[in-house]
C-alpha cells in the first residue's frame, strides 16, 4: 500500500484514517461536516448496478487489472481502463465506433509549455458551430484524452458543437496546481482560436469529468475573476469538489468500481504538494466563492464515492445564486458518462448534456 498523507481533511476526518476504514469490515458511517445537502437525498448505501454497467464492470474485472491505490502512478497509467472495458464488449457485440465525428489533434500553449488537445467536429455540420472545452478525469494523476474520447466524441454529435478535449498535466510529476494552470491557460486559447476551426467564440461552454469537472468550474471561476468572457454554461459530471473524505458517499461506496475511496486518498497524496491544500478552494469546490457564475449542471452517478460532492456542490451553487441543475442516474457508477454504446444511462446523461449545451447555446 502506498503512503497516505494522514492529515488530508476537513474537520477531524483525515484520508488515512478513511482508508483504513474503506479497508475494514462495515461499520457506521462517521457524520459529514458541514451543512446537509438539500439538492438530493444522500446516498446512505450501496446500490446495485444495472445489467449493462454490470457488464461493463465485469468485463473491466476480467482484464486482470490490479488496484490503483495499491500502485505506483507510473505503474497505475499502464492499467486497463472502463474504456478498454467498453470497446472488448463493443467487439464482442458487433459494435462500431461512431464516425461521423471527426478529430484532429493539435497542441495548445499550456501554463508551462505545450499540451495536446483534440478537437471533435461533427461530420458535415456548417458552421460557425458552439464551442466545448472538454476537461477529462483521472484524479489529476492518471488517463488522458484517449481514454475519455467516448464523452466529448458523444457531445460533438448530439450537441452539434466543435469540443476541444484538452490534456494537461500530471501529477506527481508536476504537483497541484499545475492541471488547474494548464486548464485555466486553455480556455483564453480556446476563446483566441474557435474561429480557426469554424467555432463561434461567442458560444462557449465547459465541460468536465471528475477531476475534470472540478477544473471545468475552477475555469469558470477563473474567468470571472480575470475579466474572460464567461462560459455560457458549465457541466461538472460527478466531480470531485468536497475534501471531506468522510460523506455519506465516500463511506457507503468505499469499496466501489471503478473508482472507490482508497483511490481518492491515492489521488491526492500524489496530487497534492502538502496536506494543506486539501482546503484549497481550488480543490474543495465547496469552500469556494461561488458567486456569479455561468448556469451549472451537474450529473451523478448512484454508486459512486464523489456522489455527495456533486450534491454538496449544488447546493453551494445554489446558495450562492447560481442557475444549477442536478440529475443523479441510478444502476451506474463513476466513469459512465461517455458510455453511451454499451449503457442506456450513459446514452441519456450524454444526450441530457447535450440538451444543456444546446439550450445555453440558444438552439
Amino acid at each position: 500500500m502506498t503512503k497516505k498523507h494522514p492529515l488530508i481533511a476537513l474537520g477531524a476526518v483525515s484520508v488515512l484514517a478513511l482508508t483504513a476504514a474503506a479497508c475494514s469490515p462495515k461499520t457506521d458511517a462517521p457524520k459529514t461536516t458541514g451543512d446537509t445537502p438539500a439538492a438530493a437525498t444522500q446516498t446512505t448505501e450501496a446500490g446495485k448496478a444495472d445489467a449493462d454497467m454490470q457488464a461493463v464492470l465485469d468485463k473491466l474485472a476480467s482484464l486482470g487489472g490490479k488496484p490503483i491505490e495499491t500502485l505506483s502512478p507510473e505503474e497505475a497509467r499502464k492499467q486497463p481502463t472502463p474504456t478498454d472495458a467498453v470497446k472488448a464488449l463493443m467487439a464482442e457485440k458487433g459494435l462500431r465506433a461512431d464516425t461521423t465525428v471527426t478529430t484532429k489533434d493539435i497542441t495548445y500553449p499550456g501554463a508551462s509549455g505545450a499540451q495536446k488537445a483534440r478537437v471533435y467536429t461533427p461530420a458535415g455540420a456548417t458552421g460557425p458551430l458552439p464551442v466545448v472545452l472538454y476537461i477529462h478525469g483521472g484524479g489529476w494523476v492518471i488517463a488522458d484524452i484517449d481514454v475519455y474520447d467516448g464523452g466529448p466524441r458523444a457531445l460533438a454529435k448530439a450537441a452539434n458543437a466543435i469540443v476541444v478535449s484538452i490534456e494537461y498535466r500530471h501529477a506527481p510529476e508536476a504537483k497541484f496546481p499545475a492541471a488547474h494552470d494548464d486548464a485555466n491557460a486553455a480556455y483564453p486559447w480556446l476563446l483566441a482560436n474557435a474561429a480557426k476551426w469554424g467555432g463561434d467564440p461567442t458560444k462557449v461552454a465547459v465541460v468536465g469529468e471528475s477531476a475534470g469537472g472540478n477544473m471545468a468550474v475552477n475555469v469558470a471561476i477563473a474567468a470571472r475573476d480575470r475579466g474572460w468572457m464567461a462560459p455560457k454554461a458549465v457541466i461538472a459530471v460527478y466531480p470531485v469538489a468536497d475534501s471531506n473524505m468522510a460523506t455519506r458517499s465516500k463511506v457507503a461506496n468505499a469499496a466501489a468500481k471503478p473508482l472507490n475511496t482508497p483511490m481518492l486518498a491515492w489521488f491526492f497524496t500524489h496530487t497534492l504538494g502538502n496536506p494543506a491544500q486539501a482546503t484549497d478552494p481550488r480543490v474543495n469546490l465547496v469552500g469556494a466563492d461561488l458567486k456569479n457564475l455561468p448556469p451549472t449542471t451537474i450529473i451523478l452517478a448512484e454508486i459512486d464515492p464523489l456522489h455527495d460532492d456533486g450534491v454538496n456542490l449544488a447546493d453551494k451553487l445554489k446558495a450562492a445564486g447560481v442557475a444549477t441543475d442536478l440529475k443523479e442516474y441510478a444502476g451506474v457508477t463513476h466513469e459512465f458518462f461517455g458510455m453511451g454504446a454499451v449503457v442506456a444511462d450513459a446514452k441519456d446523461a450524454e444526450d441530457f448534456a447535450a440538451g444543456k449545451l444546446k439550450t445555453a447555446f440558444g438552439q
